[in-house]
């Protein structure tokens, strides 16, 4: 206890972080606030909150936008349309040699952030529009008649793509001025506002339902607390190669310096695709039901249902095997073993035992491979538990933090955050937040992408 108290002293004597962290909980105030402001044109008093369907894909947009999307609030959309329109200018630097250039360049990162901009505003207008119709569907009575169809579009479409380009500026000058990863950091938020009230939930349903009582809450705490600890673990899991460094002459030839070679090591992460498998492999159980709803058959229906429901045997069977799949997809195209052995060969670097080049590349290649069958397995198990959780009675509110999306992504955050505030501590000598060792986020060896 006087270890945290020292360390809270120590990070709030350092102005500058000190700031910072003031500069962030400030903006995440205002996201928080604006998740509850209705919309114009919608009735608050008639509309149900958190009525409207909790799973599929809108489940989905509800979770990354902190319950605002289910509330019709000014930040409906939070910044989803910025991670679609980031997501698809990472995937084309991979495809198209000219932005794959531009990525490599300052000048060029700068046109592609402004390029994502740009995309963010077509996308948003776009998924706005799709909101209009969603609104009508399920909340038609709260929508004041009074204001008009053609005028509660506009509005809507304005007012939606105004809040979703606000909250993406907040994310921005919280990673500029703040303490780093702004854009994870809003969703992180979002996500983990909702652990209180499933909290609260579960112990109702234990205490007052006739659920089993305290003896079974505690239970389930002491293993949502160990499913925590296993994706730490699987966020910060390493491989490391060894790497030497020839002797280097460094100075002019009049006062010319030979430095002897030193060592290092390449880390390599377990999980470096992060909670993208997740994300695709959860878009693509979406899909069948989708595609059902716009037909009347039977048979076609009972088989969209089974791949719906999250607890079936069926839907975790499929849904593992795509996170294991799109692991291993997403590593390759995020991982360059070729760039990474030609970085080293003019570095003057090299792996023991193997020859620079190819070599290197194939060497880093059959590694990377290796880890990620264990990473992919356990992002594959961690994927499946809320499901498993909500299957032995848990609450579909607490069982969504056993794993899954949810939890993934805020401890992948809360670790950057940590090794964010743990670098102040150590540039002004101060004693790091653990005495075991560094954290290490998800940023530190890998290029991770916007969640």
């Amino acid at each position: 206890m006087k270890k945290l108290i020292a360390t809270l002293k120590n990070i709030w004597s350092i102005e500058e972080l000190r700031k910072r962290i003031l500069f962030t909980l400030m903006l995440v105030a205002f996201y928080r606030i604006g998740c509850y402001i209705t919309l114009p044109g919608i009735d608050p008093n008639r509309l149900a909150l958190e009525s409207t369907q909790n799973g599929g894909l809108l489940g989905l947009f509800n979770m990354f936008a902190g319950g605002a999307f289910l509330r019709a609030s000014v930040f409906a959309l939070g910044v989803m349309p910025y991670i679609s329109a980031s997501i698809f200018m990472q995937l084309a630097g991979i495809v198209v040699p000219q932005i794959a250039k531009m990525q490599r360049e300052d000048s060029g990162r700068r046109k592609i952030n402004q390029y994502t901009r740009y995309l963010t505003v077509i996308v948003t207008a776009f998924q706005a529009s799709a909101y209009v119709a969603y609104l009508h569907n399920q909340t038609g009575r709260a929508i004041v008649p009074e204001f008009g169809t053609f005028m509660f579009w506009l509005s809507t479409v304005v007012v939606l793509t105004a809040g979703t380009l606000f909250v993406m500026w907040m994310g921005e000058k919280i990673t500029d001025k703040g303490i780093g990863n702004g854009t994870s950091l809003i969703i992180m938020v979002g996500i983990l506002a909702r652990l209180p009230h499933s909290l609260g939930q579960e112990f109702d349903a234990r205490n007052l339902g006739g659920g089993g009582g305290l003896l079974i809450f505690l239970i389930e705490l002491a293993v949502f607390i160990g499913v925590v600890v296993g994706l730490i673990l699987l966020t910060q899991g390493t491989r490391k190669i060894p790497l030497n460094y020839a002797r280097r002459i460094i100075g002019s030839s009049n006062a010319a310096k030979e430095v002897s070679g030193s060592r290092d090591f390449i880390p390599l992460k377990v999980n470096s695709a992060g909670v993208m498998p997740i994300i695709f492999a959860q878009a693509i159980m979406f899909i069948p039901a989708t595609l059902v709803g716009f037909s009347n058959n039977d048979s076609a229906q009972g088989i969209a249902k089974s791949l719906s429901d999250h607890t079936s045997l069926v839907y975790n069977l499929i849904y593992a095997v795509l996170v294991i799949a799109f692991t291993y997809f997403y590593t390759a195209l995020i991982f360059n073993p070729s760039e990474m052995a030609d970085n080293l060969k003019r570095n003057n670097s090299f792996i023991p035992g193997v020859k620079p080049g190819e070599p290197t590349a194939n060497y880093i290649a059959t590694i990377m491979d290796r880890i990620t069958l264990p990473g992919a397995t356990f992002l594959a198990v961690a994927g499946i538990l809320p499901g498993i959780a909500a299957l032995l009675g848990v609450t579909s509110g607490f069982a969504s933090f056993f794993g899954g999306t949810s939890m993934l992504i805020g401890v992948g955050v809360i670790l950057d955050t940590l090794q964010q505030i743990e670098s102040h501590l150590l540039m002004r000598q101060y004693d790091g937040l653990m005495t075991s060792g560094r954290i290490t986020g998800r940023q530190a060896v890998s290029s991770r992408p916007i969640v």
